[in-house]
């Protein structure tokens, strides 16, 4: 399994990849991979020659200090998860890498990025949208994986695709559940036994 912390590393490597004709999956992720992102991992194996895993905790999509300082990164274990897998390449971008000195454009979201989640977080998909496409700058891929999960995510990452004329397939996969139904999430983690039982 390759890993690549740089935009022009990846890019080049990409590049690379579909010059020899092969197909690129893409599974973003902030790390703290679990069921759900494995299940991405796989419906992109199933349709890619390779696939790509991201793992970067994007500072621009948070809009409290504290979530952003406290978002779980296990790091050696996201990188042996994505190992037995099977992954190709794994994209684990510094922050400086992403976001050098002088970083000053960022893509800005209409309505679909306004109500629910918009809403209660100020400039989160304002983030998430900047984020995103750097990846797939880098990435190139001919497919992207999301989880149905985020489907506001979801639904503003295909409208800017759309939009933005971007050559990539977005695909959305069905939400992972535990046995109780609660969806998968790696911030299931931070929630006491009492927000656990709420959260269901």
């Amino acid at each position: 399994m390759l890993i690549f912390e740089s935009p022009s590393a990846m890019a080049a490597w990409s590049s690379a990849q579909r010059s020899d004709h092969k197909t690129i999956g893409f599974v973003p992720t902030m790390g703290a991979l679990h069921d759900g992102h494995l299940m991405l991992i796989h419906e992109a194996q199933q349709v890619s020659d390779v696939v790509v895993v991201s793992i970067f905790v994007n500072p621009l999509q948070f809009n409290r200090r504290d979530d952003f300082e406290h978002y779980p990164r296990p790091a050696a274990l996201d990188l042996e998860r994505c190992r037995e897998r099977g992954v190709t390449a794994v994209y684990a971008p510094t922050a400086d890498a992403m976001y050098p000195a002088g970083f000053d454009t960022h893509i800005e979201v209409g309505q679909l990025a306004q109500p629910l989640e918009g809403a209660g977080r100020p400039g989160h998909f304002r983030g998430v949208a900047t984020v995103v496409t750097k990846l797939f700058n880098a990435v190139q891929p001919h497919a992207a994986f999301f989880g149905e999960k985020d489907f506001q995510q979801l639904t503003v990452i295909k409208r800017m695709v759309i939009d933005l004329d971007m050559p990539i397939n977005i695909v959305g996969c069905v939400t992972t559940r535990e046995p109780d139904g609660l969806a998968l999430s790696s911030r299931n983690a931070r929630l006491s036994p009492t927000q656990r039982d709420a959260a269901i």
